[in-house]
């Protein structure tokens, strides 16, 4: 079994695929890092698209972005401006697999590892993809995320009409 805490866990996916279910469409891509658990990347219901916790892993798998390790494998340090950019990246994947684009973001939640050092600078880098009347946001401190990541998002959408 893969070691969710491994810097290359979940390094492919097989396909994208959309499947409709009775609660909704699945979404899943090869755009995206692979889920660390049993769960898609996003669903669509009505004219909502929620997608799953997604953070800066590389969707081939590979290094996070701005992490260094140790020889043991613990985290020494990181840049938080470097994953900024990866999992805004990555949620951009998901929605352009759903068939939605960055304008269609209704409401954000962001989850740091360390918001006394790490918030001036996530402000900073949302600016460069956010003006102030863009989605709404929520800011909440975790003290670990399931790999070994700063930052994770969790976003709502609106979704296109089929």
């Amino acid at each position: 079994m893969e070691n969710p805490q491994s810097p290359t866990f979940g390094a492919t996916i097989k396909k994208d695929t959309l499947t409709t279910m009775g609660t909704g469409d699945t979404i899943k891509t090869t755009d995206a890092p692979k889920p660390v658990g049993a769960y898609p990347h996003a669903k669509r219901l009505g004219n909502l698209l929620f997608l799953s916790g997604i953070g800066p892993r590389p969707a081939g798998g590979g290094p996070i972005p701005g992490v260094e390790f140790n020889d043991a494998g613990e985290v020494t340090s990181y840049d938080i401006e470097e994953q900024c950019h990866a999992v805004f990246a990555n949620v951009r994947a998901v929605l352009e697999s759903a068939g939605a684009t960055w304008t269609d973001l209704v409401d954000i939640t962001v989850y740091l590892t360390n918001i006394r050092n790490d918030f001036k600078t996530y402000n900073k880098v949302y600016a460069e993809y956010f003006s102030t009347d863009g989605p709404t946001r929520t800011t909440v401190e975790v003290s670990r995320l399931p790999t070994p990541i700063a930052i994770e998002l969790k976003c709502i959408a609106e979704a296109k009409q089929k």
